[in-house]
């Protein structure tokens, strides 16, 4: 096992990441811009180290300093966490060749799965079921023309690279197809450096289901049931839970299968996440592979009893999966609801400044994922995630009781936050009974429910 890690992340995933790592009697090394100087992360880290001014691509983007951190302080790994460079295969490619384990995949799976276009196509041939579109990326007006109209409409234009819901425009119609194009195209460059796009049926009402899979270097692999994200505003969750009421058991299994092939078929190493589209009959879509520890990872957590992130760890050291596909038992629910720096009164705009105030839930089957505390000052240079209020019960509807509970019992002022508006989706009656769909959001909260 590794005796030191740096962390290269900010907030409640480096936290996260920390504490795993001390449980496992691994120093610890954090990296901090001048505005996180006082974050808890850079507290609770055996070192820490000062990569760069407070933007992101001066700090947190800012490869040479990261590496040079590692070296510097003497750890033999790295962990990305999510966001920043943990789904960049060219910061593992520097990993490797200045001897640092990258905690994760082998950079050719990082890129093959980065790329969504190339993606779907592997999983084609894998045999994963993949949602009918282009067969790449569109390389003409008229060749987008001609594929939108033998799939038939609505169609939905994604970017091949990146994600948070940018470079992406559904189009119902043929005559919004080349201004929608031009549009996705260019948010996609601004946003990714890469205009590319391709295209795919547009499955109507469905939801976002995925699979959290394990795999090691001696080629084992795992998956850890599903997880529901059909909440989401602007392509960006906003609950999470698991199990979800639209997976049976023969379902979980076919999409644990498909997700489990298609790890195979890339010889992907570590945890890493299928995305699939579930429609109301029943089938499913594979959408995107996620090669990196994702944000709500702590849902399979309270359900499972694996914890991923030492699972990372145990991998990227050579160790073999500590346990078996026969192993993986789903008990109880949990729910996520991740707590978010913006005021939802107001367009839902980002919010800065220090939280003078503030009492975290708790109780039974309650798990807070944050790095806040009273008299944090709040940046407004990064996302505006402040905490993953976690709660687990052994079935929904405690867990949607639990919840509830929590959010009430959640304070934080100084600055302002979408508390209320979980509460207020949470009490839904179409959340409650399980009517869930990408378009939630729009259509049981915009309208009033």
């Amino acid at each position: 096992m590794f005796k030191k890690v740096l962390i290269a992340n900010r907030g409640e995933i480096a936290l996260r990441i920390i504490r795993a790592c001390k449980e496992m009697g691994i120093a610890t090394v954090a990296i901090y811009s001048e505005a996180d100087r006082d974050s808890l992360h850079v507290r609770t880290a055996d070192e820490a180290v000062c990569v760069g001014p407070p933007p992101s691509k001066d700090s947190y983007l800012n490869m040479p300093n990261i590496i040079s951190a590692a070296v510097i302080t003497g750890a033999e790994a790295i962990h990305p966490g999510y966001g920043y460079f943990s789904e960049q295969a060219s910061f593992a490619e520097a990993c490797e060749a200045c001897n640092l384990k990258f905690i994760g995949p082998k950079p050719d799976a990082i890129e093959l799965m980065g790329d969504k276009a190339k993606a779907k196509e592997t999983a084609s041939k894998a045999g994963v079921p993949v949602i009918p579109g282009s067969k790449g990326t569109i390389r003409s007006e008229q060749e987008a023309f001609r594929t939108a109209s033998k799939i038939g409409y609505p169609i939905r234009l994604k970017a091949t690279a990146g994600g948070g819901g940018r470079g992406i425009r559904v189009v119902h119609d043929q005559e919004d197809l080349a201004g929608a194009l031009k549009v996705a195209g260019a948010e996609a460059e601004s946003a990714f450096g890469n205009g590319d796009l391709y295209i795919e049926k547009e499955i109507e009402e469905p939801r976002h289901i995925e699979i959290q899979i394990l795999g090691d270097e001696h080629g084992n692999y795992v998956h850890l049931g599903e997880r529901e994200c059909s909440i989401q505003r602007r392509h960006q969750k906003l609950i999470e839970e698991s199990p979800s009421v639209a997976v049976t058991p023969a379902i979980r299994n076919r999409m644990g299968e498909a997700a489990v092939k298609l790890a195979k078929a890339v010889g992907y190493v570590n945890a890493g996440t299928v995305e699939f589209l579930l429609d109301k009959n029943g089938d499913f879509y594979f959408m995107e592979m996620n090669t990196r520890v994702q944000v709500e990872h702590p849902v399979t957590e309270l359900v499972t009893g694996v914890d991923i992130v030492k699972e990372q760890l145990r991998i990227a050291a050579g160790e073999k999966l500590g346990i078996t596909q026969k192993e993986v038992k789903l008990d109880g629910h949990a729910i996520e609801c991740r707590i978010v720096a913006e005021d939802p009164t107001a367009n839902f705009a980002p919010s800065a400044g220090t939280i003078r105030h503030l009492v975290l839930p708790g109780g039974i089957g309650v798990r807070v994922d944050t790095h806040i505390y009273a008299g944090y000052q709040v940046p407004p240079y990064y996302d505006a995630m402040l905490a993953k209020l976690l709660v687990w019960a052994k079935d929904r509807g405690e867990a949607i009781a639990r919840m509830l509970r929590c959010l009430s019992e959640f304070e934080i002022e100084g600055i302002k936050t979408n508390i209320d508006y979980q509460m207020q989706i949470i009490s839904n009656p179409h959340f409650r009974s399980g009517e869930l769909s990408t378009s939630f959001i729009p259509r049981r909260m915009a309208a009033g429910g």
